[in-house]
Order: C-alpha cells, then structure tokens, then sequence
C-alpha cells in the first residue's frame, strides 16, 4: 500500500533544514513499513487457522507434532528468504515479476493467491465470529461481521498503511504474550517435545502439508515482501536488511507456533481429551479451558480474534496487490484500498452463505494454500537460477537457491501424497 511522505506542502526552495526534515519524514515511513512488513507476514501465518491446526494436529499426534514444526520453519526459512530477496531486488510484486521472466505466469500466480487468500479469509473471518464468541458470548455471525467491519474500517482511513502497521504490531505482541503465560500455566512435556522435535514417534506428510501451507502458503508468501516495497528499501543493496527482516518475521511466526504447541501439549499429556468432531467447540478452546476454566476460554477468545482480525488485514492487503498484475491503477492509494475492502466484503458474504463448520474451513484452507504453494515458488526458482538480470544483479547466493529448491520440491511432493487427505477434511470435519 503505497503512502505519501507526510508534509502539507513541499517546500518552495530546498534548504538544509527543509531537506533533513523531509528525509527524517521518509525515514519514519520506511521504518514503519519495514516494521510492518515484519509483522504483516508473521501475523498473517498467526491466523485462526494456524491455532487450529496446532490444536487440532497437537491433538491428535502429541509430541510428535513438534517434527511437523521444524519442517515448516525450514521450509518457511527457505521459501521467505528467497521471495523477499528477489522481489525487494526486483523492485516489482510478484506477479509482474513473474510475468517478466515468464509471460503470465504473473497472471496465473495472481489468480490462485487471490483465490487462496479469499479460502483463507473466508476461515479468517469464521474465525473472528468464533473468537468474539469465547471472548464476549455474542453469535460467531455477528463476531464475523464485526471483524469483517472493524478491517473495512481500516482501509477507509486515510493513512491505512501506517494504521495496518501499528495494528499488526499491537496484536502480535499481544499474542505472543498471552500464548506463553498459557504454556507456563499447562507445564508441558518440554523434554519429551525436544526429543520429538527431531526424532518423532511418527510422520504425516497431510499434517507437514497443512500447516507450511498455514505457515507460508497461498498469499502468506508474497504479504511482507510486498509490504516491504512501501518502506523504498528496494534494490541488491538492501538485500541484507531484507534479509534481516525476513528472518525476524520467521522467528516471531516459529516462536508462536512452538509456544502454542507446548501450551497445548500440557493440556492433551495431563490426559484432556479434545474433542475434534465437527459440531465440537475450537479444540483450542477446549484446551485454554481445561486449563484455565472460564479465564481460559476468554484468553482463548481474544488471542483467536486478534489472530483472526490480523490475518483478514493481511490476506485482503495481500491478495489486493495482486489485483495489479490485471490493472495497475490498483497499485496503490484509493485504488488498492477500496479493492482491499472489496475483497474483505465478498469474502464475508461467502461466509455467511455456507454452512461448513468453522474448524473444518480453518484447517482445511491451510491445506489448500499448501497445494497451492508450489507452482508460485517454481516460477520464482527458475528466476533466480536463469533470470538473475530481473533482479537488478549478476550475483545472487548459491545456497539460498539450493535451500529454496530442495523447499520447492518438497512441497511438490508433500502436495502430490496430501490432496486427497485434505480435501477429505471438508467431509470429516477435521
């Protein structure tokens, strides 16, 4: 979402004050996106769908889930580090870039990220219902247009970028912080889970599939490096700090997604049984409560709502941005904010008219964004081992591409051995 330096009027004749004050201006603005950029991918992984896999496959593996952990952030490392870097050196969103290297292909990435992202947030909004429901005891419809609304709310004002950035922040901490006094509280198996984090107990490629498609699939891939080309760090010289940024925001996602593990994990290895059936309570939910009784299923509420709302901000933003490779009026400013809303609308009619289980959509779509995933990392392999001259450089490092292609096939394979397996969770209910 491109933003203006803030300034009411440029200065009649350029002084050295005028010019310090204007490149502090730019400054602040750079380093809010860059923060935002940050906080925008990991929010965006931390959706409702991410706590509810968690739940759901913590569940039913235990400890050995941890395994499935480790892999997505490998695979999260693999996959980021690469898209931040090529589209920040580039200076282009993905789908143009992708359209240089290879003609529409652009076009084809932008239409299954868009229809990712509306799977997504269709689980994003279900999500804010069912989180406003723990959290106040309204209806999870209502909870899921207040979510809706307060996000469209958002990307009406004026300067939404930087407000989208404050936000994200806001509610990631908030998250974090809640999730780990939980997992002290549940006092989990913490050396049984290390065990098992390397040498686990069993393997389901379904599970590996769902949460790195949770994790990094669908529109996850491109949201922080697109929100990154607003800070104008763009460039091979800023490939360093992108670099950095990049892995911040991976640290922050793998942090939450091992802390909610282990809060969980307590609960299932204290002997709760979780209900997962399809008319069940968010087996989150169950946990938080067994744990904590009612204060639990509240902290529940507001740590899924906060996940939910960030997520419907990122996947709208996100997917909107892809809009431009179709029509670059929607590159920014009004353009791209009212497509983002747009988009936030059609994906809450869509919720409302069907009448799948929350719990099943939310992990569901996680799955679908991992099948999705693939084919967009494909492209952009083959740019960085045979079109470097897109990226604005001859050089580009060797053991990121070997990474980003052995993360490339693992997908396509994981993908390959998962798609009936997921796709049945639309039948079982997770």
């Amino acid at each position: 979402m491109s933003e203006q330096t803030p300034a009411a009027a440029p200065p009649a004749t350029s002084t050295p004050e005028n010019d310090a004050r204007l490149a502090a201006a730019k400054k602040r603005v750079g380093r809010s996106a860059v923060i935002g950029a940050i906080f925008l991918m990991a929010t965006s992984a931390i959706g409702p769908g991410f706590i509810t896999q968690t739940a759901t496959f913590t569940a039913t593996m235990g400890a050995a889930f941890a395994f499935a952990i480790l892999i997505s952030i490998l695979v999260d490392i693999a996959v980021q580090l690469n898209i931040w870097r090529m589209i920040t050196s580039s200076g282009k969103r993905a789908g143009e870039l992708a359209n240089s290297a290879i003609p529409f292909s652009g076009h084809v990435i932008a239409v299954l990220v868009v229809i990712g992202g509306l799977a997504f947030n269709i689980g994003n909004i279900a999500g804010g219902g069912l989180g406003l429901n723990a959290l106040l005891g309204i209806d999870a419809k209502l909870g899921g247009m207040i979510t809706g609304g307060i996000a469209i709310a958002l990307f009406l004002v004026k300067r939404a970028g930087k407000v989208m950035d404050i936000v994200v922040l806001i509610l990631g901490v908030g998250m974090i912080v809640m999730t780990v006094i939980v997992a002290f509280i549940t006092n989990p198996p913490v050396g049984d889970a290390l065990r098992q984090t390397f040498l686990p107990d069993q393997l389901n490629f379904a599970t590996i599939t769902t949460i790195v498609g949770g994790t990094v699939g669908g529109y996850i891939t491109y949201s922080g490096a697109h929100r990154y080309l607003d800070s104008g760090h763009t460039g091979p010289a800023y490939a360093g700090p992108v670099m950095k940024a990049a892995a911040n925001g991976i640290l922050v996602t793998g942090l939450m997604r091992y802390v909610l593990f282990l809060a969980i994990l307590g609960v299932v290895a204290s002997g709760v049984t979780l209900d997962l059936t399809t008319n069940a309570a968010n087996p989150a939910g169950q946990a938080f409560g067994a744990a904590l009784g009612d204060g639990g299923i509240r902290i529940f509420g507001a740590i899924f709502w906060a996940a939910a709302i960030s997520s419907v901000i990122g996947a709208a933003y996100t997917s909107a941005t892809f809009l431009s490779t179709f029509n670059k009026k929607l590159a920014g400013g009004w353009p791209l904010q009212l497509a983002t809303v747009a988009f936030i609308v059609v994906s809450f009619i869509v919720y409302v008219s069907i009448g799948t289980a929350p719990a099943a959509i939310l992990v569901f779509v996680g799955g679908f964004n991992g099948l999705i995933l693939p084919i967009g990392l494909t492209v952009f392999m083959y740019i960085g081992w045979f079109r470097r001259d897109l990226l604005g450089a001859k050089k580009y490092p060797i053991w990121l591409l070997v990474a980003g292609t052995l993360a490339t096939a693992l997908t396509w394979y994981m993908g390959a051995v998962s798609i009936v397996p997921i796709f049945a969770l639309l039948g079982t209910g997770a």
